[in-house]
């Protein structure tokens, strides 16, 4: 199980940027993916997250309106569209999956067995 997470950049506040997670080893639509953030200093936290069975999504309020997480079944690839940026959303993003199909998903971090290995994302002018 690998997961690949890019698209990360420099962006000015109010840009636009999208991430991607690109899995290997397994069908990505068969298990929850959540995407994660963390900044110098804090703790890792959930950002997003879709389930396998239903697609439902997930958001953490500071993104909601913001961040849309979407899933490419034919690609193996689920994204993260991130509009609005703010420089409070800078940090290192990673993807991650627990590994389970389930009809639910949690933006928690130590729910989740598998991780890529981060793309940051710098919001600055």
């Amino acid at each position: 199980v690998q997961l690949q997470a890019s698209g990360g950049g420099l962006v000015q506040p109010g840009g636009s940027l999208r991430l991607s997670c690109a899995a290997s080893g397994f069908a990505l639509d068969y298990y929850p993916i959540g995407w994660f953030r963390q900044a110098p200093g804090k703790e890792r936290e959930g950002v997003s997250c879709i389930s396998s069975v239903d697609g439902n999504t997930y958001y953490v309020d500071s993104v909601k309106g913001r961040f849309t997480i979407s899933r490419d079944n034919a690609k193996n690839t689920v994204y993260l569209q991130m509009n609005s940026l703010k420089p409070e959303d800078t940090a290192v993003y990673y993807c991650a999956t627990d590994g389970i199909p389930s009809p639910g998903c949690g933006m928690v971090p130590a729910e989740y067995d598998y991780w890529g290995q981060g793309t940051q994302v710098t919001v600055s002018s």
